[in-house]
């Protein structure tokens, strides 16, 4: 089982790594915290404080067309906040 799919590197994520050591990532809906630590520690070879997690809602969007009514939804995910030690950071973009 794949725990980590992909960072999260928004505006909002960066700003938090840089002044809090936080770090967001998109992981597997049935990985639990002590899986996302241990997969975070072993990928990036940081020591791991606290990890929060939430399940994200899909988002629904109705439209007007000419052809009728248009429904649709973005797809649900689970996101892990990571708190790593003073100390240590990730640096996403070494592997370009």
């Amino acid at each position: 089982m794949n725990i980590l799919i992909k960072p999260i590197i928004t505006e909002k994520a960066t700003k938090a790594a840089e002044d809090k050591n936080v770090f967001g990532f998109v992981v597997n809906p049935k990985a639990n915290k002590v899986e996302i630590k241990k997969a975070v520690e072993a990928a990036y070879g940081v020591s791991v404080e606290k990890v929060r997690t939430m399940n994200v809602r899909p988002d629904r969007k109705t439209r007007f067309t000419k052809t009728g009514v248009q429904t649709g939804k973005t797809n649900a995910y689970k996101k892990a906040i990571v708190q790593v030690a003073e100390g240590d950071t990730i640096d996403f973009y070494s592997n370009i």
